[in-house]
């Protein structure tokens, strides 16, 4: 199983890319992990909404090239359906069992989603009415996702 990262931004805390690597090391005995980081615009104070549509077309577009064509496309979003745990995890392993072995998971930047990103997915997965940062939702994104390989195998984990 491949599991890919699509992300808008750098990770510039340390903390935060500790993190990253102890899941991603977890994580090495489960799945193939690809972390793509893409670059972020700049947005402007007080951006105008076309100012903010032509944003996220431009990270958009980046991560529109970077989604394999053989990959289920599940992009976070904060209108997609709310999971529990193992909930996702049954979802994860449906999808494997409906013969896809690559799942690419995609974090937008600080304004979201373009459209067209959300036309590209096969699912819109919500973690929270609430917003956070990109760089926590790519900690927490990979935990639910280790979470989920430790379901499905039946071993233990905390809840």
């Amino acid at each position: 199983m491949k599991i890919s990262i699509i992300c808008v931004g750098k990770i510039k805390e340390k903390f935060y890319s500790e993190a990253l690597a102890e899941y991603a090391k977890r994580l090495s005995k489960y799945c193939k992990l690809d972390i793509i980081e893409l670059a972020d615009e700049k947005t402007p104070e007080k951006a105008s909404a076309h100012e903010c549509e032509l944003i996220t077309k431009a990270e958009g577009d980046r991560i529109l090239a970077k989604i394999a064509s053989d990959a289920y496309v599940i992009a976070t979003a904060i209108e997609g359906g709310k999971l529990d745990s193992v909930s996702f995890s049954k979802c994860i392993q449906k999808i494997t069992l409906d013969g896809k072995n690559h799942i690419a998971f995609i974090i937008g930047g600080s304004l979201g989603l373009h459209p067209d990103v959300k036309k590209r997915a096969d699912m819109l997965l919500s973690f929270s009415d609430m917003t956070f940062p990109h760089q926590l939702m790519r900690v927490i994104l990979l935990e639910q996702i280790y979470r989920c390989f430790r379901i499905m195998n039946n071993e233990p984990y905390h809840k």
